[in-house]
């Protein structure tokens, strides 16, 4: 059991893992001793974030923009020159977002959130196919996770249609993918984390408060904390979570399973 979740040795890529959920995630990672890649669209950002990391183990800032599938392509390159073609998990985190009212909501609010959201992590996954598949096992796979929301997955009443249409899609994908590459020895999972303190929810809390509307529906009354989120993907990057695929998992306190 003592080595059940330990990463030493194993590579992981973490887009959007500058900040927010992203960080909590690349912090994970590396204490579990997993050498990690983080991007961020602003290079002074991810070079500081991967500097201050980097007190946790090797952490490698890679600034790109995943706003077209060209950047995912060119980010599989530079992420195979600084892992050596080895790569053991990808964590599709980088997200977009636009919300406003119906009547209103516009068009333009579309292309850019189902590119970032849902294409470029499919166009990175299958860049990255060949270093996937030469790292995994029948007993250690290799492993994607990309994160969702329960906003694909349940009403959140966010007035964000075209980010919760993306996150339901980026939850279908996960399980299309799975069933395909099973048998190539990659695990592919979905996480659909709820109210965590990041930027996406500085608008409901107030530094350490959070307004009660919102801790109202969550049946655990409290936002998640970083451990959680980061344990779940740890995990599922470990042996311990090696049998696990095709799986779309909560980290809600409750949220999605209580309703």
């Amino acid at each position: 059991m003592s080595n059940l979740f330990d990463l030493t040795g194993k590579t992981a890529l973490v887009t959007g893992g500058a900040q927010g959920l992203g960080r909590m995630i690349a912090e994970g990672l590396l204490g579990a001793g997993a050498s990690v890649a983080i991007t961020s669209r602003k290079a002074d950002i991810c070079e500081a974030a991967a500097a201050e990391m980097s007190s946790l183990g090797t952490c490698i800032p890679l600034p790109c923009d995943l706003s077209s599938p060209e950047a995912a392509v060119e980010l599989a390159q530079r992420v195979r020159e600084a892992f050596d073609g080895k790569l053991n998990v990808i964590v599709n985190n980088a997200g977009k977002t636009w919300g406003g009212p119906i009547d209103s909501y516009p068009d333009k609010a579309w292309p850019g959130v189902m590119i970032v959201n849902v294409q470029a992590p499919f166009t990175l996954i299958r860049e990255l196919l060949p270093e996937l598949e030469a790292a995994g096992s029948s007993e250690d796979p290799s492993r994607i996770l990309n994160i969702g929301s329960i906003a694909g997955k349940t009403t959140a009443k966010l007035s964000a249609y075209s980010y919760s249409a993306s996150k339901a899609a980026i939850h279908m994908l996960s399980r299309d993918l799975a069933g395909d590459l099973v048998g190539r020895n990659i695990n592919v999972n979905a996480v659909l984390p709820g109210f965590f303190p990041t930027k996406m929810t500085a608008h409901m809390r107030d530094e350490e408060a959070v307004d009660p509307a919102l801790l109202g529906k969550i049946p655990m009354a409290r936002m998640g904390r970083a451990d959680e989120i980061a344990g779940t993907i740890v995990y599922l990057s470990s042996r311990a979570g090696a049998y696990v695929t095709g799986a779309e998992i909560p980290v809600d306190g409750g949220i999605i399973g209580c309703d």
